[in-house]
């Protein structure tokens, strides 16, 4: 591949192996006031979250309606954060070689899925028991649907943080050699084993080849087994085929959403200006371009079979979920998801080719899909009782109370704040991965003009 030598999209890069990592340990030990106050009010908003849990929980889980909005940050966190990691998954797959900054920042999202994990605990005790109404499980296995669910949220966090770790383990070597203080001592325990070797490198490839693939498996399950049995069957009547791809593909969505929103902070405050480009928004655009599309092509699959079909239930399940109970959650994911980012940016190239541009889109997207999974999660926990064979009325919607918002908020400041803490221990760029960059890139002499020829390895 040939590109232009100095091209603004290139920008200026570290030259050299040793500057690549020079550079990046800078950034990992300087911590201004802007971090350090981001720190102390998203953990200041975190101790709230936690005061609107305790709020909720010393009002127990015998009802579940109060615990909609609870169990909605749970499908936004699987949605976005433990959705992200596919963004670096498919680009290693595709050998895309402007993914290099990309995948470390995706890849740190993982942490989260500790979070997530814990946050799911409460959620066993307000799911149903399978017995006596209708669910994914036709055969009972035992267990179900509690500890299977269980089980995929923790061999998902458990995958993550093996593929970070599997990723990270070449630079936290480098840190061990060059870093000092805590960051030292914390990569020499996790890194100690570490020489370099062919043997060690080969492995370290496969490795990451395999993890990746089953934490993709394992995503996709987890979306269609958790919003079948924390959303769809809490509905009663609610059948539809079509809803678990539909939340798995907006998990695609909003990962590359979260990553290209996550690469702008560090690029504007994160110091990282030498190694983020407009390629890289570019580039994720064109995904975020089709992901979009494919959003509204999988809802209205699943919509048009409820608006043709017109049976009683079907008819009580549109008011509910689109027309009238959660109309404004509806029409705002719809707005945020589809119409927005498509029509209002990535249609136009000039915004479609530029760093503003794709930010503000992915920045639509995520204000959306809170909406929407606002929609489906605080609709599934007030629908009544899941036991009957059909919604015979609208129920009202649940508006959010002061636990409600606390809850909400917490929890997204402490997601963001954990991937903050994390940067701090392990690499946001994947060093080794730069620097296998800088060895398949030479200038190359082109007419009357230098052209940068970048190689792609088998």
């Amino acid at each position: 591949m040939h590109t232009p030598s100095g091209n603004s999209h290139q920008g200026t890069v570290p030259s050299t192996p040793q500057e690549v990592v020079r550079h990046g340990l800078e950034r990992m030990t300087s911590a201004g006031p802007l971090f350090r106050g981001t720190v102390i009010v998203l953990g200041a908003l975190f101790a709230l979250g936690i005061v609107g849990f305790i709020i909720r929980a010393s009002q127990g889980f015998d009802d579940r309606l109060p615990w909609g909005y609870y169990a909605a940050v749970f499908g936004y966190f699987l949605t976005t954060a433990q959705s992200a990691p596919m963004v670096a998954i498919a680009l290693r797959a595709v050998k895309a070689g402007w993914r290099r900054p990309v995948a470390r920042v995706a890849e740190m999202w993982t942490v989260v899925g500790v979070l997530n994990l814990l946050w799911f605990l409460p959620i066993m005790a307000l799911v149903p028991t399978i017995e006596g109404r209708r669910s994914l499980w036709v055969t009972r296995p035992i267990g179900a649907p509690h500890a299977w669910d269980l089980l995929v949220v923790l061999f998902l966090a458990v995958c993550g943080l093996g593929l970070l770790y599997t990723s990270a383990l070449p630079d936290l070597a480098a840190v061990r050699e060059k870093g000092s203080g805590f960051r030292q001592r914390f990569a020499r325990t996790l890194s100690s084993f570490w020489r370099g070797t062919r043997l060690q490198w080969n492995v370290l490839y496969g490795g990451i080849a395999l993890l990746g693939t089953f934490y993709a498996m394992l995503l996709v399950f987890g979306h269609a087994l958790l919003s079948t049995d924390v959303a769809m069957s809490m509905v009663p009547g609610w059948k539809d085929a079509i809803f678990p791809a539909f939340h798995a593909l907006s998990g695609l969505q909003s990962a590359v959403a979260v990553v290209i929103v996550t690469l702008f902070v560090l690029r504007t405050w994160g110091g990282y200006k030498e190694q983020i480009h407009v390629d890289q928004f570019w580039g994720l655009s064109k995904l975020l371009l089709a992901f979009s599309l494919l959003w509204f092509y999988f809802w209205f699959s699943g919509f048009i079979t409820f608006w043709y079909g017109r049976a009683p239930t079907e008819q009580v399940l549109l008011r509910y979920l689109y027309f009238e109970s959660y109309r404004l959650p509806f029409l705002m994911a719809f707005f945020l998801n589809f119409v927005a980012p498509i029509f209002l940016v990535l249609l136009w190239n000039p915004f479609r080719k530029s760093i503003l541009g794709p930010t503000l889109a992915a920045a639509f997207i995520l204000v959306g899909t809170l909406f929407d999974r606002i929609r489906i999660y605080v609709a599934a926990f007030s629908a009544g009782d899941p036991f009957a064979d059909a919604l015979e009325h609208v129920p009202a919607a649940h508006l959010p109370g002061v636990p409600d918002i606390l809850i909400v908020v917490g929890g997204l400041a402490g997601a963001v704040l954990m991937y903050m803490l994390a940067v701090r221990l392990i690499p946001v760029m994947a060093w080794w991965e730069l620097k296998e960059g800088l060895l398949l890139r030479r200038v190359r002499p082109f007419l009357r003009r230098h052209m940068t020829v970048v190689a792609k390895p088998d």
